[in-house]
C-alpha cells in the first residue's frame, strides 16, 4: 500500500511518537491485538469510532454488534472513511480495512455478517477512539 495519496501522512517516527507501541504494531505494522483484550469491544454507549491515528469517524455504534469474535464488530463503515486491500498474509487471502484518510490498518472484512450489509467488519479496537453521543 501506498503511503502517498492519503491525505494525512507522517514519518515512521511520528507514528512512533504518538502511538503507543501496540497501537503501532497493529496500525503500522498490520498486527492484531490479542481478542477480547479492548474496552471497545464491550462498548455500548451511542456514539462513534473513529481512527486513533488521525480521528477520522469511521463507524457508528448503531452499526456494531456482538460478532462473538472478540473484536469490535460493525456491519458498515461511515461513508469513504475505509479503504480495502487484498491481504494474502498467513496463508490466506482476506481482505483488509484501512483508514481512507492516513492508512492505517484497522482490521478486515468478511461476508458473514448481519443483514442488512452481511458484512463483519472485524477491527481492532486499539485503532479506533470512541466519542460518545
Amino acid at each position: 500500500m501506498r503511503d502517498d495519496h492519503f491525505e494525512v501522512t507522517r514519518t515512521d517516527a511520528e507514528w512512533r511518537q504518538m502511538l503507543t507501541p501496540e497501537q503501532y504494531a497493529v496500525m503500522r505494522g498490520h498486527g492484531t491485538e490479542r481478542p477480547g483484550s479492548c474496552a471497545l469491544n464491550f462498548e455500548k454507549r451511542a456514539g462513534t469510532f473513529s481512527c486513533a491515528g488521525c480521528d477520522q469517524p469511521l463507524f457508528i455504534s448503531k452499526t456494531k454488534f456482538e460478532s462473538g469474535t472478540g473484536w469490535p464488530s460493525f456491519n458498515d463503515p461511515v461513508p469513504d472513511s475505509t479503504e480495502n486491500t487484498v491481504d494474502r498474509s498467513h496463508g490466506m487471502t482476506r481482505t483488509e480495512v484501512h483508514c481512507a484518510r492516513c492508512g492505517s490498518h484497522l482490521g478486515h472484512v468478511f461476508d458473514d455478517g448481519p443483514p442488512p450489509t452481511h458484512l463483519r467488519y472485524c477491527i481492532n479496537g486499539v485503532a479506533m477512539n470512541f466519542e460518545p453521543d
